[in-house]
């Protein structure tokens, strides 16, 4: 049940314009689900993007910021969103510049609202 769930929520990642790798990591950094366009070290790419996002979220305190929902990296033709998803989850996408960044971000927020809520 629950790999079907994450195997739904990975789709609907991959789904959405611009996304050509994506990843369900838990907070610890295991990877849950994946779908990648070329060859990564998986456990290294799951504990950095958990590593990131728990980074920014203790920055985030420091500055006194409600909550730190997501953090971007921008290179010059990629970027790479690590989106907190729920208490226990992120989402992780790696995005191609050729797409709206705003609108990649806004559908990732719907996605990991929806993991937040059942898992």
């Amino acid at each position: 049940m629950l790999k079907e769930k994450i195997s739904v929520f990975i789709d609907k990642i991959k789904a959405i314009e611009g996304v050509s790798a994506c990843a369900l990591v838990s907070r610890d950094g295991i990877i849950g689900g994946k779908f990648f366009d070329q060859e990564m070290n998986e456990p290294w790419f799951g504990a950095l993007s958990a590593t990131i996002l728990a980074s920014a979220e203790s920055v985030g305190s420091l500055i006194k910021l409600k909550t730190m929902e997501s953090v971007t990296i921008r290179a010059q033709d990629t970027s790479v969103i690590v989106m907190g998803a729920g208490e226990n989850f992120l989402i992780t996408a790696i995005v191609r510049h050729k797409t709206d960044a705003d609108k990649v971000h806004t559908e990732m927020q719907t996605v990991a609202k929806k993991i937040g809520e059942v898992m």
